[in-house]
């Protein structure tokens, strides 16, 4: 996975198939600390000390549909290669909290990628959910949960080629006013 854009996705795609309802994403840079932290917490059915462990080993999955499960530890490789490290926090019956932490000035922190796209694109993948997006740094901080959306929108679908391009802008522009990296 070559964003962190690519890693979110692949985290809520495992917190959808685990049954979660609400799936917060929190970025946050910290630029004096050297900091950057990405955190995904969802409500979904949780692991129990020893599955959670065993997610970060490459190839552990616990699905029967395929064999292979490498979304986690590539999370956790990127993030060690910056210095960083990944640590999951979760409980049967009261979901799941992935942090990972990478150094913000290290040359192999990926690069945020396309979070607008992956936005959308849970949220109009998985209306049964909710969604919230926090991205924080010494400037500032931009929020948008899909509730929020889907109110102020009432009934202009999210689909239409119009309403995209504005959620697309609006990502763009209040991360550019914060100066959150891209």
């Amino acid at each position: 996975m070559k964003t962190i854009s690519d890693h979110i996705l692949d985290i809520v795609q495992n917190s959808v198939k685990a049954g979660a309802t609400l799936i917060e994403i929190i970025v946050r840079e910290k630029w004096n600390d050297d900091l950057y932290t990405l955190e995904i917490r969802d409500d979904g059915c949780g692991m129990d000390s020893e599955t959670a462990a065993r997610a970060l080993e490459p190839f552990f999955t616990s699905r029967t549909t395929r064999k292979v499960g490498l979304g986690l530890p590539l999370l956790r490789q990127n993030a060690m290669q910056t210095g960083g490290s990944v640590a999951i926090d979760s409980e049967p019956g009261r979901g799941t909290a992935v942090t990972a932490r990478f150094g913000y000035s290290h040359i192999d922190r990926p690069a945020m990628g396309d979070i607008a796209g992956v936005f959308l694109l849970t949220i109009i993948g998985h209306p049964q959910c909710s969604f919230a997006y926090l991205h924080v740094t010494p400037e500032g901080e931009f929020s948008i949960t899909s509730q929020d959306l889907r109110e102020t929108l009432g009934e202009v679908p999210l689909t239409d080629p119009g309403i995209m391009q504005a959620i697309r802008e609006l990502f763009g522009n209040n991360l550019e006013m914060i100066k959150a990296s891209k």
